[in-house]
C-alpha cells in the first residue's frame, strides 16, 4: 500500500512539539488532580471502565489542540472529538491503562499522535509524530517520522534503540488482553502456545507503554489483538523510529486482528509464531450465510 502523503506545509517536528505540550498538560492533570472518587462507569463490559479523569483529560487535550492546531481534526477514545480541514488528525488516548490508574498502578499513560489519512481504516493512515507520557513514572517517549525516538526523564533525554536479540527463545515478550470474556479465553489459548517458545511474558496494562518498552529495550517484542488507533498510534511510531519491525495478521498493516512489533533480529520468527497462534485461537472466522434460498 502506498504511503499516505504529508500535506503541504506540515512539519512533523513541529507536530511532535505540540504533542509534547498537550500530553504534558494532560499528564499533570491526571497525576496531580487524581481525586479519591474517580467516578467510575462501565463501557463495553463490567471490566471495561472509564473514569471522570479520562473524560477530563480528553477534554483538556481537545481544548489545548483547538488553540494550538485549530484546523486539525481530533479523534479520541472517549466520546467527543472534532473534524478538521488541514489533513492532520490528532489521535488521543487520555488515559491508556485506565484499570491501572483505577488501582494506582503507575503503568498508565497519555498517548497523543498526529496522523494523516483515515485513522478508522487500517492501512489508510500513518503517524507523523507521537508522544507517550507516563506521568507516574516520570517518562516521556516521543518521535516524529525520520527523526528517531527519544526518552525524556528528569535526568535528561536519550535516544532509543531496540535490542539486538536474535533468538526468539531468549526474547522477553509483552502482551495484553481484551475486556470480553470470550476474547480473553481465546487470547489465553494463544498465550499457552507462545509461552514455551520465548524467555517469558510481561503484561503491563498499557498498549502504548508496551510499544515504547520495545523501543527502549525493556521488551524484545510485543503483540496484542483488539487494539484501536488511539491505543497504538503514538507508541507504534516510537517503536518504528527506534528500529522495530511492525506488522499485522497478514502483512505490515496492523489492525484489530493483530498488532505486533519486534526487534529486527527476531521479527520474522515472532511474526510467524503470533500470526499462526492468532489465526488458530483468536480470530473468529466470518460465518457464511450460504447460497441464497437455502
Amino acid at each position: 500500500m502506498a504511503p499516505v502523503p504529508v500535506p503541504d506545509g506540515v512539519d512533523p517536528a513541529v507536530l511532535e512539539d505540540v504533542a509534547r505540550e498537550v500530553a504534558a498538560a494532560a499528564g499533570r492533570l491526571v497525576l496531580d488532580e487524581r481525586p479519591a472518587d474517580l467516578g467510575v462507569s462501565e463501557k463495553s463490559s463490567r471490566t471495561d471502565v472509564v473514569t471522570d479523569m479520562d473524560r477530563r483529560s480528553q477534554q483538556l487535550l481537545l481544548d489545548r489542540l483547538a488553540v494550538l492546531r485549530p484546523d486539525d481534526a481530533v479523534l479520541g477514545e472517549e466520546e467527543g472529538g472534532r473534524g478538521g480541514r488541514s489533513g492532520v488528525t490528532w489521535v488521543v488516548d487520555p488515559i491508556d491503562g485506565t484499570t491501572n490508574y483505577l488501582y494506582a498502578v503507575p503503568q498508565y499513560s497519555v498517548s497523543v499522535a498526529a496522523v494523516v489519512g483515515d485513522p478508522g481504516t487500517p492501512g489508510a493512515w500513518r503517524a507523523l509524530a507521537g508522544v507517550v507520557l507516563a506521568p507516574a513514572l516520570g517518562e516521556t517517549y516521543s518521535a516524529h517520522v525520520g527523526g528517531g525516538a527519544r526518552l525524556t526523564t528528569a535526568g535528561g533525554t536519550v535516544p532509543l534503540r531496540v535490542t539486538d536479540v536474535r533468538d526468539l527463545a531468549v526474547s522477553l515478550v509483552g502482551t495484553g488482553f481484551g475486556y470480553d470474556a470470550g476474547d480473553r479465553e481465546r487470547q489465553a489459548r494463544a498465550l499457552v502456545g507462545l509461552l514455551p517458545r520465548v524467555r517469558d511474558i510481561r503484561r503491563h496494562g498499557s498498549a502504548a507503554l508496551d510499544l515504547c518498552a520495545v523501543a527502549c529495550g525493556r521488551l524484545d517484542a510485543y503483540y496484542e489483538t483488539g487494539l484501536n488507533a488511539w491505543d497504538r498510534a503514538a507508541g507504534e511510531l516510537v517503536a518504528l523510529e527506534a528500529g522495530a519491525v511492525l506488522g499485522g495478521l497478514d502483512d505490515e498493516v496492523a489492525d484489530r486482528d493483530l498488532t505486533w512489533v519486534a526487534a529486527p533480529g527476531v521479527a520474522d520468527a515472532f511474526a510467524a509464531l503470533v500470526r499462526g497462534l492468532t489465526r488458530e485461537h483468536v480470530v473468529v472466522p466470518a460465518v457464511s450465510a450460504g447460497p441464497k434460498g437455502l
